[in-house]
């Protein structure tokens, strides 16, 4: 690698973690302000994705003020955490997509919430991962496997979550009534008997 290409990537860290620590909290202020702001009830799909969007967002901030020399640290901290929420936003935009569940519409009616979720881990899974092998350069603060390691470990938080998620409940005998049962949280769907 040339020297010009190392000062490149190394340049470029600081730029990714910001990206990532811009994307996490737009997550998180999303989410609180589809319960807070909206009154949605979330459901337990929909924490374990808060969850991980928070806990990113506290490791890139704390990071970005306690490590700036090492942003690529810093990112590779936070891929677990990326990586997970974008498997349990992935098998939740599943069920919704294969009418298991029916969920709300997220912020500005973008699509349902769960979508706009996965976009967003989406986001920061991509800036992570880039962010953590931007720094690495010909120094290698850190290697190749452990970047595939702490992918590795953020699918197995997501099955882990995935897994022990409670079961969803029956579907409904009847359509939901709009007027006393809007539409606040994710819900298995009606679907109407064949005749």
């Amino acid at each position: 690698m040339s020297h010009s290409t190392l000062a490149d990537s190394t340049a470029s860290g600081p730029a990714w973690l910001a990206a990532s620590v811009l994307i996490a909290l737009i997550g998180t202020i999303g989410s609180v302000f589809l319960s807070v702001g909206l009154g949605l009830k979330a459901c337990p799909l929909c924490f374990y994705q808060r969850s991980f969007v928070m806990a990113a967002l506290a490791v890139l901030l704390l990071g970005w003020f306690a490590g700036r020399s090492r942003p690529g640290f810093v990112s590779l901290l936070s891929v677990p955490l990326a990586w997970a929420g974008l498997g349990v936003a992935a098998f939740h935009q599943y069920l919704v997509l294969t009418n298991v569940l029916e969920c709300p519409q997220g912020l500005l009616s973008l699509g349902t919430a769960p979508a706009q979720s996965l976009a967003l881990f989406v986001a920061l899974a991509i800036t992570t991962t880039i962010g953590a092998c931007a720094c690495r350069g010909g120094s290698t603060e850190q290697g190749t496997g452990t970047l595939i390691g702490a992918i590795v470990l953020g699918v197995i938080l997501a099955g882990a979550c995935v897994k022990s998620s409670p079961p969803l409940p029956p579907a409904p005998t009847a359509a939901y009534d709009a007027v006393k049962q809007p539409l606040e949280t994710c819900r298995r769907p009606f679907v109407a008997p064949k005749s």
